[in-house]
């Protein structure tokens, strides 16, 4: 692929945006993400999925030089095909992990918004400054940051284009974690590695039930809960989370 690469290790799938200098997100990338994304869902030996970007930045936002190349009704079709692919990763049955360094801005942010958990370097900038070019986010960010940030901040970040950053978007409840530049990936594997212990049947039913906490449908989601906890219940990983438990062991989840 030429926009990215992908190894698997310790059942990590790591993802890495090879666009140089800025890693920006152009529909080539996009295509090749949902390919990879293709890949590791049937891959049973990969139980969580880690993105990163190649050199200074995770992506410093679109491609602003094949907005050039786009005419008419191009510009929507672009649109939704980036949705649907970051709606695929939200929706994802595995972890995605985003690991963002130097800036996430514009769709680059909006790629790290669509990912499970976000972890920042500390001096990181965030933002969606697409006013500043006369245009608007298209790739589900005035929907996906106000969910995290706030309507109000939402408002401030897209119309003014001013960034925040990494500090700030963990106080804000954009990213989960921030550390040095020089940590952030040893982090990021520590932290994936923790997720790929777990039983691979139930982070699947709690991905698909936080699906639910994000369209509002509590009773819904609530039934679902009920439907899911009886299912997983009874699978053979259950059985060996309360063996292990009572032995006093770590469990070995084998995704049954």
């Amino acid at each position: 692929m030429e926009n990215l690469k992908w190894a698997i290790e310790e059942r990590v799938a790591t993802i890495t945006i090879t666009r140089p200098p800025a890693n920006a997100l152009s529909s080539g990338l996009i295509t090749d993400l949902a390919a990879v994304l293709d890949q590791v869902e049937n891959n049973d030996e990969v139980r969580v999925v880690l993105i990163h970007g190649e050199g200074k930045f995770f992506s410093a936002g679109a491609d602003i030089k094949e907005f050039t190349t786009i005419k008419g009704d191009g510009f929507e079709n672009l649109s939704e095909n980036g949705q649907n692919v970051f709606e695929r990763m939200e929706s994802f049955p595995k972890p995605i992990i985003a690991a963002i360094h130097g800036a996430a801005l514009g769709g680059g942010l909006e790629l790290a918004m669509a990912c499970h958990i976000r972890l920042v370097t500390e001096n990181a900038k965030l933002g969606l400054p697409e006013l500043q070019l006369g245009l608007i986010p298209g790739f589900a960010g005035t929907q996906r940051l106000p969910r995290y940030v706030g309507t109000a901040r939402a408002a401030e970040m897209m119309i003014t284009s001013e960034p925040i950053t990494g500090q700030e978007a963990v106080q804000y409840g954009l990213a989960n974690h921030a550390y040095s530049d020089e940590d952030i990936l040893e982090n990021a594997y520590i932290l994936a590695k923790k997720m790929a212990q777990k039983s691979p049947i139930s982070v699947k039913a709690t991905l698909n039930l936080l699906n639910y906490a994000k369209t509002g449908q509590f009773y819904e989601g609530i039934k679902k809960e009920a439907q899911l906890f009886g299912e997983v219940f009874v699978s053979e990983d259950a059985k060996e989370g309360i063996t292990a438990f009572l032995e006093k062991r770590r469990p070995e989840f084998k995704g049954r």
